[in-house]
């Protein structure tokens, strides 16, 4: 496992408030932690469900090399798309973190995962698994684009994206 990393996303947006490209975005504050690591950051993979968790299973299982998987739940606040077991997953594959606009469940497994975890909120209701999804493609969380790629950076403060590394 890796140290923890010595960004702050303030100073990156700081160092980027005044970029009009659009290569770097903030998220809007709406995400709450529920990992045991609160501050992480990687290079991106995204899902896209809705209220069907196969495509999460399928990628927390797999080797996570450091990287973040960002999941578009389309905001649903009806089913949770992690819980106690893919946290687990997650951390023990090398996931860095796993950021979802939806839900997740079995808070308390998730705040002993050794994983970056932020979503909406907690819903106990697990998926339907209806084998549904897609993977890597660009996505909307919360109305900001994050694509396959990117580079995200989460701590206490926020979290930001970039469309390239900020960190050595």
């Amino acid at each position: 496992m890796s140290s923890t990393p010595t960004f702050a996303t303030c100073d990156l947006c700081d160092a980027h408030k005044n970029d009009g490209s659009g290569s770097f975005r903030v998220l809007p504050p709406v995400l709450r932690d529920f990992g045991a690591v609160r501050r992480f950051s990687g290079p991106v993979v995204t899902v896209k469900c809705f209220e069907d968790n196969t495509p999460v299973k399928a990628a927390v299982e797999s080797p996570g090399e450091g990287r973040v998987l960002v999941v578009d739940g389309g905001a649903s606040l009806r089913r949770a798309l992690l819980g106690g077991n893919l946290g687990a997953a997650a951390a023990r594959n090398g996931w860095a973190g796993v950021v979802i606009d939806g839900c997740v469940r079995d808070v308390a497994e998730l705040a002993a995962c050794q994983v970056g975890i932020r979503a909406l909120a907690s819903m106990p209701l697990p998926t339907e698994r209806r084998n549904e999804g897609l993977r890597d493609l660009a996505v909307q969380i919360q109305g900001v684009w994050v694509r396959p790629g990117d580079w995200l950076y989460a701590d206490e403060d926020g979290v930001v994206v970039s469309d390239h590394a900020l960190m050595a």
